[in-house]
């Protein structure tokens, strides 16, 4: 599940029209329908503005579902039962987004630092 049908799912489970997103957004309806068409880019502010409409962090909507999900059972030597899952958490197409949250985090621990070294 990518970023953009997290939006959409939530944003049906709570109730939310797209109109009422819109509105919250100052954007057209016709504006956040593409957004959600994934036709427009989302930008990290709009998606920091999102999750507050929808009341949820951004690591909520980043959140991913595995692309595969395996689990082996062998038997060693001893005759022991040993398990173990393989989980592959995040989408390509989400890993544009992520990077820029990150990117916009360090550059504002930087600020902050400025800031402090300033007083």
């Amino acid at each position: 599940m990518d970023v953009i049908e997290n939006i959409r799912s939530l944003r049906k489970h709570k109730g939310i029209s797209h109109e009422a997103m819109a509105a919250n957004l100052d954007i057209s309806q016709t504006a956040y329908t593409k957004l959600e068409r994934g036709e427009t880019k989302l930008t990290i502010d709009r998606l920091q503005k999102i999750a507050e409409i929808l009341e949820v962090t951004v690591g909520d909507l980043l959140e991913t579902k595995p692309q595969s999900f395996h689990q082996e059972i062998h038997n060693n030597s001893t005759g022991t039962t040993i398990s173990y899952q393989k989980v592959e958490t995040l989408y390509q197409e989400n890993r544009e987004v992520y990077e820029k949250l990150i990117a916009t985090k360090d550059e504002q621990i930087a600020l902050l630092k400025q800031m402090l070294e300033m007083r």
